[in-house]
This record gives C-alpha cells, sequence and structure tokens, in this order.
C-alpha cells in the first residue's frame, strides 16, 4: 500500500533521536487518531478511508490532469504530451497540470478538514500524494509557490491549506519554496457555487508578485500549488501573475481535481 506518512519541520528542529523519543511519549499521552475518530498507527486516514480515495494514475491530460482514456483519440498529443480534447481545444494559461487523486465524497473531508478544521497533519500526506502524482513536473520545476490566501480569510483559517502542502513538498522535491513571490492583493469570494465564468471574474486581477518575488520568479518555472482543481480560473488567474513577472513557465498540482473534463468551448 502506498505510505501515508510525512512531516513538516518547524524552525528549530530537534535531532532524530529527541524527535523520536518525544513522539513517542506523545503517541503514549494522545494516541494518534484519524480524522474519523479512529486510532491510527499514524495520524491521517484510516485504511477504509484511505481505499475510497480515487488515485489518479497514467494516462491523464497533460494539460488538466483529468484522468483518460488508455487509447488516445486523434486530438491527443499534439501539445508535447496526451492531451484531453477540452485542453487541446483551449488550453490553460499554465502549460500542465496533475492532481493526486479525484475530489469527490472520499477525498472531500480530508481536505476540508486541513482547509477549515486545522488539521496539520494532512498537509504532509497530501504533499507526499503530490510528490507522487507530480514527479515529472517536480523534475522539472525551479521553485514551487502556494496558491495565495488572503490575510482576512486566513484569520478566519488559522492556516493556509496551500502553504501547509506546498511547503513539505518543496522540502521533499530539494526545491526553492516561494510562500510570499504571489501575493493575493483583494479579498475575492468564495469560489464556491459560481458559475466558470463568475469564478473567473471573482479572482481577475486579485494577484500580484511582489517586488522580490519578481526576482525570485523571472526566468524560472513554477510549480503552482493548491488544494482541489475545480474550473482552473484561480490557477489561471495566478499563473497571469507569474507569467507577467517574468516566469519562463508555470505548472500546476493539486490534492484532487472534480472528475469530469471541461466542456469544449461553443
Amino acid at each position: 500500500m502506498r505510505d501515508q506518512g510525512g512531516g513538516t519541520r518547524a524552525f528549530w528542529e530537534p535531532g532524530p533521536r529527541l524527535a523520536g523519543a518525544a513522539r513517542a511519549v506523545l503517541n503514549l499521552l494522545l494516541p494518534p487518531v484519524t480524522h474519523s475518530g479512529e486510532p491510527a498507527g499514524s495520524a491521517g486516514l484510516d485504511v477504509g478511508a484511505f481505499n475510497r480515495i480515487t488515485f489518479l494514475e497514467a494516462p491523464v491530460c497533460d494539460g488538466c490532469g483529468v484522468g483518460i482514456a488508455a487509447e488516445p483519440g486523434p486530438l491527443l498529443g499534439s501539445l508535447g504530451g496526451e492531451r484531453c480534447p477540452a485542453c487541446v481545444a483551449q488550453p490553460f494559461a499554465f502549460a500542465r497540470a496533475r492532481a493526486a487523486c479525484v475530489y469527490d465524497e472520499a477525498s472531500r473531508d480530508a481536505i476540508l478538514q486541513l482547509k477549515h478544521a486545522d488539521q496539520q497533519v494532512f498537509a504532509p500526506l497530501f504533499a507526499r500524494w503530490i510528490a507522487r502524482a507530480a514527479t515529472d513536473l517536480l523534475d522539472e520545476a525551479d521553485a514551487i509557490a502556494p496558491d495565495p490566501l488572503h490575510p482576512v480569510r486566513l484569520l478566519s483559517r488559522r492556516a493556509h491549506q496551500a502553504a501547509e502542502i506546498a511547503r513539505p513538498l518543496a522540502r521533499l522535491a530539494g526545491r526553492a519554496y516561494l510562500p510570499d513571490a504571489l501575493q493575493r492583493t483583494r479579498a475575492t469570494d468564495s469560489q464556491g457555487g459560481k458559475s466558470a465564468r463568475g469564478r473567473r471574474l471573482n479572482v481577475r486581477r486579485a494577484f500580484h508578485v511582489t517586488t522580490a518575488g519578481t526576482q525570485q520568479v523571472r526566468g524560472r518555472r513554477i510549480l503552482l500549488v493548491d488544494d482541489v482543481l475545480t474550473t482552473g480560473a484561480t490557477a489561471e488567474a495566478c499563473t497571469a501573475a507569474l507569467l507577467a513577472a517574468g516566469a519562463r513557465a508555470v505548472d500546476l498540482a493539486v490534492v484532487a481535481r472534480v472528475r469530469t473534463a471541461r466542456t469544449l468551448p461553443m
């Protein structure tokens, strides 16, 4: 079975022996539990919950990460990798995308636990999932940046889920981590419940690369990290800001994406 584990590094990190001893003591006092409340060998998902996750396996669309048929149709492969018809007809602003799993009832609870319930145990878990699904993108990335969260939204959530995933992912991949290069300058409404057009309008010109960030992204291939890919509106708005600041290219890696590919433009 795939490894679910992982860990994040604090500002100060003790040696392995001290950390291991402290963890053992803590586990005796407060045994790790899963998000469903069941005891677990390591905090995260219990076996049943993990087995219900639909992980995305190759072949996937190189442009949006959706699963595609094993035998690609005539439109696929024209842009350097297999692509779904929607990505051939209307490519996203970001160059490529990968998702670890399908966003559905099985994965939603774990993602929302990190996003809204401050369950930080899921951050290194998701980083490992992405590292497996986006190996090729990580190999070519120069740096990793999270989809930014506006300070007002951060106050209500207490944690920035994309940053909490991107940090351990950057460490796993040995890539530069750029937590502050890209900023959300406008407190946008939630994307939930909006149409694809409404989502695009909601985040249009909502992102900005700082002066210091421009130096960090110029000429580099950036891997943008987020939790869920739905219509791609937020990722495209982030990509536009990064490209305008001089990034050579932007790829996208997410924990989960909706199962259905985009509809073809009329």
